[in-house]
């Protein structure tokens, strides 16, 4: 339960410092911006789904995170490069395990196990 309450904490602080001190991006890296949060999403979504199930793991959490974001990054990056909106690959891949891991935990709590 102290783990919860630390993650709703720093959830929470860092929705009252993204409002309270609003960033512009410039126009040019929103595609990037853009995958970075997905990535950070899939990544966040899937520890979550992993400790739920008891197997989280730091090195894999951090270094998913880091893989995921420069991954898509230079997916987007060559695709600006060949006039080709690759990043949107990048976008469905990380909306699909998104959504496909939120499906397991939803049924995980509902449920109530943790072998999915």
């Amino acid at each position: 339960m102290k783990k919860i309450m630390i993650a709703v904490l720093g959830l929470l602080c860092g929705i009252i410092i993204g409002t309270r001190f609003p960033l512009q991006i410039p126009a040019a890296y929103s595609k990037y911006v853009a995958l970075a949060a997905l990535a950070a999403l899939d990544t966040v979504i899937g520890g979550t789904k992993a400790g739920l199930q008891s197997r989280f793991d730091y090195k894999i959490f951090i270094s998913g995170f880091l893989l995921n974001a420069v991954v898509a990054a230079a997916i987007a990056y060559m695709g600006d490069k060949l006039g080709v909106e690759l990043y949107l690959a990048a976008i469905v891949a990380f909306g699909v395990r998104i959504f496909q891991n939120i499906s397991a935990i939803r049924i995980m709590l509902i449920e109530g196990r943790k072998d999915q």
